[in-house]
């Protein structure tokens, strides 16, 4: 009498303390069933984590691809941006070099002083500071007490700009109000004004002291300003 057939149905019936009595169907079926146990469980336990590291790897590939294709552009543009670097730097000591030299400096300082007499104004305090030497300048302070109107201190402002050599005056801490005389001192011009603070004037720097600045940085690298010395005051011109 031939074997009838084994179908699904048939699942309730199987004895699972006794596998060996199983039809040759149920125990194909369940051999194929645990080795796609065993495969899902390989793939969840091992692949899958390598899987995921491949995906952050691959991530990291394109962000440095990315990274790699930005550097080698700007490595590209960088020798035009060098020789326009360069090319700035020279405009700017041409620039630099219509300011005052260093010998050029006290002849100036005495043509501030008397174009502020000249215009009528009475140089109460005129006391030139210490140099500061920066990067490719040096700035001269002046402190000012000075006494005019405010006409006058217009035309002392005209006629520093209409000095012979650029001149480049700023102004800082400047108080101006009116000027009332002391005790006993004679009467003051009506509309007289009392000016007191600070300008500055500048002058540019040759190659021996810009490498003498560049050396002295180096000696210090905290840095700071170097100065290049104070200037006798000249009070009262």
């Amino acid at each position: 009498m031939a074997k009838s057939k084994f179908k699904l149905s048939d699942i309730n019936n199987l004895d699972f303390n006794n596998t060996g009595a199983w039809p040759q169907e149920a125990k194909v079926g369940a051999c194929v069933l645990a080795a796609l146990l065993v495969v899902f469980l390989g793939w969840y336990l091992v692949i899958r984590d390598k899987q995921t590291t491949l995906e952050g790897l691959e991530s990291e590939e394109t962000k440095l691809r990315g990274d790699f294709e930005k550097e080698a552009a700007r490595a590209a543009n960088l020798e035009p941006l060098k020789a326009q670097l360069e090319q700035m730097e020279q405009m700017l000591k041409q620039m630099l070099r219509q300011l005052p030299s260093k010998t050029e400096m006290p002849d100036l300082i005495v043509d501030i002083s008397q174009t502020a007499r000249a215009t009528g104004i009475n140089n109460e305090l005129f006391q030139p500071g210490a140099e500061v030497s920066k990067d490719f300048y040096a700035e001269q302070p002046i402190t000012l007490e000075m006494n005019g109107t405010y006409h006058q201190f217009g035309r002392f402002v005209s006629g520093v700009a209409s000095l012979p050599r650029v001149v480049i005056m700023t102004f800082h801490d400047i108080s101006l109000a009116p000027k009332t005389p002391a005790a006993g001192e004679p009467a003051l011009p009506p509309g007289t004004l009392g000016l007191k603070g600070t300008i500055k004037t500048y002058r540019y720097l040759d190659e021996s002291e810009i490498a003498a600045n560049a050396e002295a940085a180096a000696a210090t690298p905290q840095g700071g300003a170097v100065p290049q010395g104070g200037a006798t005051p000249q009070g009262g011109q």
